[in-house]
């Protein structure tokens, strides 16, 4: 009879080594928002995945970052460290061709929390390399170390050898049975994900700071015969970002308006009136109270 495997998957490293890419590709679907900016990624997220002989729930974490200032960046650094405490399994991801000092502090930070569970590592953005030789060696000096169960190089991009990651992750996790039904495809519901989708577009198409400071909240969502009717607002700190968000003549806001409805009705299979508001919620970054408000601080 064969064994089956189940267990929890913390996926963890610095930011914007494409660790919500890779557990999107692994899902096989769109869960986790993405962009090229450091810090998308602010809550701690399951993604599941049932197959004939194993349940992976991929966690989803914040990037690593050290000295980051304010309450918000202290739910971030709490929501990571709580996933890595208690997963089954850990994946550090890294970008190729090297391990950098942020890669290096992450993976010390995780010897002290490691308690012998398998730790994997996931050298991502092969795709960027001309000779894929070139990794050999830094592969024989990581595998010298006698830290990781597997290293195995990769491309969350275009999902290059993510077979080889997902059957290494599935011999190091528990023999048990499924966790989750396995029609269920994460512990997030689609009023959440209709938040992030929306935070996701505003990361996409606004630079430096605004993304920063932006957080978005769900005033209303209801599921009618024809369509999903959702009102939300984008938060922001000063009077200044609303300008600069909205735009002339309402381009901006309308601009992630669009964008944030077409994933959601990718998402939900179905049409989608999306109503958007900005409005200004002073330091709200920074006052805990406020940020569990607008939902932050129940995952870790």
């Amino acid at each position: 009879m064969t064994t089956y495997r189940s267990g929890t998957i913390a996926v963890f490293g610095r930011p914007n080594v494409g660790k919500s890419t890779l557990i999107n590709r692994l899902l096989g679907h769109k869960l986790l928002i993405t962009s090229p900016k450091p810090q998308t990624t602010r809550h701690r997220i399951l993604g599941i995945k049932t197959t004939p002989g194993a349940q992976f729930l991929y966690l989803d974490t914040p990037g690593l970052v050290w000295g980051g200032k304010g309450a918000l960046a202290r739910h971030m650094d709490g929501a990571a460290a709580t996933a890595i405490a208690e997963a089954d399994c850990l994946v550090l991801v890294t970008a190729c061709p090297r391990l950098q000092d942020d890669d290096e502090r992450a993976l010390d930070f995780v010897k002290e929390l490691r308690r012998d569970r398998p730790l994997l590592l996931a050298l991502n953005k092969v795709d960027r390399l001309e000779r894929k030789e070139a990794l050999l060696p830094l592969i024989a000096a990581l595998g010298a170390r006698g830290l990781f169960g597997d290293i195995v190089p990769l491309s969350a991009r275009d999902g290059s050898n993510l077979d080889a990651l997902e059957g290494a992750i599935a011999r190091s996790l528990p023999e048990q049975e499924a966790l989750y039904p396995e029609d269920q495809l994460s512990d997030r519901g689609d009023r959440f994900l209709a938040a992030e989708f929306i935070r996701e577009q505003v990361f996409r198409r606004f630079a430096k700071e605004i993304p920063y400071v932006t957080t978005v909240d769900i005033e209303s969502y209801k599921v009618e015969k024809r369509l999903v009717r959702i009102e939300a607002v984008i938060y922001v700190e000063k009077e200044g970002q609303k300008a600069i968000l909205v735009g002339q003549g309402g381009a901006g806001l309308k601009a992630v308006g669009t964008a944030a409805r077409k994933t959601l009705e990718r998402h939900l299979g179905q049409k989608v009136y999306l109503g958007l508001w900005v409005k200004v919620r002073g330091g709200w970054s920074d006052d805990m109270r406020a940020l569990q408000s607008l939902g932050y601080g129940g995952d870790n």
